[in-house]
């Protein structure tokens, strides 16, 4: 009916991350995994799986987040991919984009970077890259040529 908000299915903790807990390094995970502390590097979920990400409002990530379910109330300094829904509790703060493929975002979240729509299956985004200068010459014109000039 109107009004009601579907919830994730009840998510199993497989993983803890205390509040006084640093981690250095890449985290890779399948099933649930609850971040209190902190993880400096990337936390990515295995291939293939449903994993399930919350980060609380203690804790903090500074690198990538590759995880198909997450709910955010902390800090993240990096980019945030998720394949299947994303949602963004009042005290989450993202410094990066976020690529989603459902996302919900309560008031007060915050995202410094882009939100990109990714549809289910789609591939993650390739990095742009300049090709003005190889395509058009040093100037910047179609085969590098100069504009004519009468003398």
């Amino acid at each position: 009916m109107f009004g009601r908000k579907k919830a994730f299915s009840a998510a199993q903790v497989n993983t803890l991350v205390g509040q006084d807990t640093e981690i250095r390094g890449d985290l890779v995970f399948s099933g649930g995994l609850h971040v209190d502390g902190k993880v400096n590097g990337n936390v990515i979920a295995e291939e293939g799986s449903t994993a399930m990400l919350i980060l609380s409002e203690y804790g903090r990530i500074e690198g990538e987040v590759k995880v198909p379910n997450m709910v955010l109330n902390g800090e993240i300094v990096g980019d945030v991919y998720g394949s299947t829904r994303v949602e963004l509790a009042p005290k989450s703060r993202i410094k990066g984009s976020v690529y989603y493929n459902v996302i919900e975002m309560a008031i007060g979240a915050e995202v410094n970077g882009n939100l990109v729509h990714q549809p289910q299956g789609s591939q993650l985004p390739k990095r742009l890259e300049d090709k003005s200068k190889s395509e058009h010459g040093s100037t910047g014109r179609p085969g590098g040529a100069e504009p004519v000039t009468d003398s």
